[in-house]
């Protein structure tokens, strides 16, 4: 098996995309797939599990596997996956059914120990962000901002959901590697309140206030940082963008933009995006860092989530608002990424699969890592940045012209606006 397949194999196992794994087996002489095993007579109780309850872990690298998840900003995640593997293990054993140690192993326990910190390091983070995006919230609120939290401790949240009742969907939401807290502050009635959101932000966080940007401020309070936006995301292609925003307002206008969500551990709850408005807007979000920076898994098990938390399938009612804001060819691309990686079901698929774009998009992922930090576009000065990501970007104009042709002429324009008012 190559090794990105096994990868992707035992990622459906961590975050319960899969609970099958033909290359698993549980005895070397055990009964063909899907037959059930007689009474053992050690113990005298039936024995459910067949050969594919486990992930085939024979011949894995664990160390690379680990820096795998590291890269894409998963290794909490993917630990969860271990951890849930060494139970079922021990489920088995307490059954008296052997396990056949020639198809299963487990990390060295120097690296466990690792992984074992660095989980708990992510978990505690998570618990601390959890609570400050409820504060952030409750402040922005009692100033009189309507808003909602972005990605972030949302789709955490999100995390597992309808998988299982045993108290694992919270330990899920706790293993996703945290950023900062992404706050969407809805524009009053007549649509303009950017400059009242500067200067509240201004005069309440003035220390620590990063510049402004077309569409968002930043400023960090008690080691976190908070991104105001003053609207969701934006496109490089001007058409598609105003289209986008349009379509922001109106989501916000029928009532189809937000909803509560409970936060783990009794942390409370937040306002977050509803699952229908995400697929757009998560999307958009996706496709804007291709071309910025670039994108690792991290976002796609978000999308993962965001897709199966619809709870049906999209295609029909989506596809011709993807066609209207430009989203369409990356929707395809992103679906092949779903369906090779998670083994999605073709009814949460909101386009048809593009096997071409999407080979090149997996590509990106593979090598970029998480935002593309891997990819080698940020290792040079500013000028070599600029000129690196532009030739990238030419590069994809025969599958994204739209978006391609349009990204170098907003970067220029946006660097120029920043300097006059930001």
């Amino acid at each position: 098996m190559k090794r990105d397949e096994l990868f992707f194999q035992l990622l459906r196992y961590c975050i319960g995309a899969s609970d099958e794994f033909p290359q698993a087996t549980t005895n070397s002489e055990g009964p063909a797939r899907g037959q059930v095993r007689g009474i053992s007579s050690a113990c005298h109780v039936p024995v459910p599990m067949t050969d594919k309850s486990i992930p085939d872990t024979k011949g894995i690298d664990w160390y690379d596997f680990y820096q795998f998840a590291c890269e894409q900003a998963i290794a909490g995640v993917a630990f969860e996956g271990v951890k849930r593997m060494s139970d079922a293990k021990g489920k088995m054993e307490e059954n008296c059914q052997p396990l056949d140690s020639e198809h299963q192993s487990k990390p060295p326990f120097n690296l466990l120990m690792e992984w074992i910190g660095l989980t708990e390091q992510i978990a505690g983070q998570n618990r601390i962000l959890n609570r400050r995006c409820v504060e952030v919230v409750k402040e922005y609120q009692e100033a009189g901002f309507q808003c909602c939290v972005l990605k972030g401790q949302g789709n955490a949240a999100r995390y597992g959901k309808g998988k299982r009742d045993d108290g694992s969907r919270d330990s899920l939401a706790l293993r996703r590697t945290p950023g900062d807290i992404d706050l969407w502050v809805l524009p009053n009635e007549d649509g303009r309140r950017k400059r009242e959101i500067i200067n509240y932000v201004r005069e309440r966080h003035p220390e620590k206030m990063d510049e402004v940007r077309y569409y968002h401020m930043g400023y960090e309070e008690k080691g976190i940082e908070v991104e105001v936006h003053f609207m969701p995301n934006i496109m490089n292609n001007p058409v598609y963008h105003r289209r986008l925003q349009k379509w922001y307002k109106k989501m916000a206008e029928g009532g189809r933009l937000m909803e509560e969500v409970e936060l783990p551990e009794g942390a409370g709850s937040i306002p977050v995006p509803t699952a229908e408005f995400n697929i757009v807007f998560q999307l958009a979000h996706m496709m804007h860092h291709f071309f910025d920076e670039g994108i690792g898994l991290r976002q796609f098990v978000d999308y993962y989530y965001v897709l199966m938390d619809d709870g049906r399938g999209q295609m029909d009612d989506v596809s011709e608002t993807l066609r209207y804001l430009g989203l369409w060819k990356f929707a395809g691309a992103v679906m092949y990424v779903m369906q090779e990686v998670f083994h999605l079901d073709k009814a949460y698929m909101i386009a048809p699969v593009d096997e071409r774009r999407g080979k090149t998009l997996m590509e990106e992922i593979l090598k970029g890592g998480n935002f593309g930090r891997y990819s080698g576009l940020t290792n040079h000065s500013a000028g070599g940045k600029y000129v690196a990501k532009t030739l990238r970007n030419i590069s994809l104009v025969r599958e994204y012209p739209a978006e391609a042709l349009c990204e170098p002429v907003f970067r220029t324009w946006h660097f120029l606006w920043r300097k006059i008012y930001g």
